[in-house]
């Protein structure tokens, strides 16, 4: 081999040559058998590959351990030099989201005014709601919607701070919390006393959201659940961790909502 690599070089070049190939991650696991969520760890660097597994995928991937490993490595059609750019970019992206709690509490109202009707909706929905209109919207723009950090927990995604904020809007008259059963199971809701202030919404910002609402807000507390724990971003995230915003950027459908047709995905 012509020279050493960091683990992060070689889930690059990996990953450069899956989409090269026109494999989805779930092709290539299935096809070496290592699980989906090891494909993507090892595609961001976060994972060691042993010289077996390499093997598997030199022979998926047609290439040479020689080639992979080169310094003069290429795809070929300037791939290397695309992904090199995609990276710069990523890069230039604000990375760690900082909590815009005016905006949080606004998007909170929006989506509680609009399922105001639908009694599945308690926590666990909403929980998801949120989780989904974040990154969808940061997979899409690659802009923070309202910044907040979300946190795998064994339901699923939950906001940081959400208590807090809640408390401080029962207590400015802007909720109200009511306990209820729903199908003989306890139920926490929220009702908005007050409308959302629609000036501190995009109207990119409101699409989102409105889709999310369309898609999601009639489902059960447990096909929500069920459906977040596939979402790439949750699955690969240890538990009791932050979930990353970038991984978003590693969802296949039906989880991305991006049309990354100018990345040759």
């Amino acid at each position: 081999m012509n020279t050493r690599l960091s683990k992060k070089q070689i889930g690059q070049r990996i990953a450069e040559l899956r989409k090269f190939k026109g494999f989805s991650q779930e092709d290539l696991a299935t096809s070496v058998k290592i699980s989906r969520p090891s494909i993507t760890q090892i595609e961001l660097g976060n994972r060691s590959i042993d010289i077996l597994e390499l093997q598997k995928l030199s022979q998926v991937l047609s290439f040479s351990l020689d080639e992979i490993m080169s310094k003069d490595f290429s795809v070929g059609n300037d791939i290397e030099s695309m992904e090199e750019k995609k990276q710069l970019n990523t890069e230039e992206r604000i990375a760690v989201p900082m909590l815009q709690i005016k905006k949080f509490k606004n998007v909170l109202l929006y989506i509680l005014e609009h399922c105001a009707g639908k009694p599945n909706v308690g926590e666990t929905v909403l929980y998801k709601l949120l989780y989904f209109s974040d990154f969808n919207y940061y997979e899409i723009y690659e802009e923070h919607l309202t910044g907040a950090k979300y946190r795998k927990l064994p339901y699923g995604p939950v906001p940081h701070k959400l208590d807090t904020i809640i408390g401080q809007m029962i207590d400015k008259g802007q909720l109200k919390r009511v306990k209820t059963t729903y199908h003989g199971f306890p139920q926490t809701r929220y009702l908005p006393l007050v409308k959302a202030d629609l000036t501190q919404l995009k109207a990119s910002e409101k699409e989102v959201i409105d889709r999310v609402i369309e898609q999601m807000s009639d489902w059960s507390a447990a096909m929500i659940s069920d459906y977040s724990h596939q979402d790439l971003p949750w699955e690969v995230t240890e538990e009791g961790k932050d979930i990353s915003y970038e991984l978003a950027f590693y969802r296949e459908l039906p989880y991305s909502v991006r049309i990354y047709q100018d990345e040759n995905e």
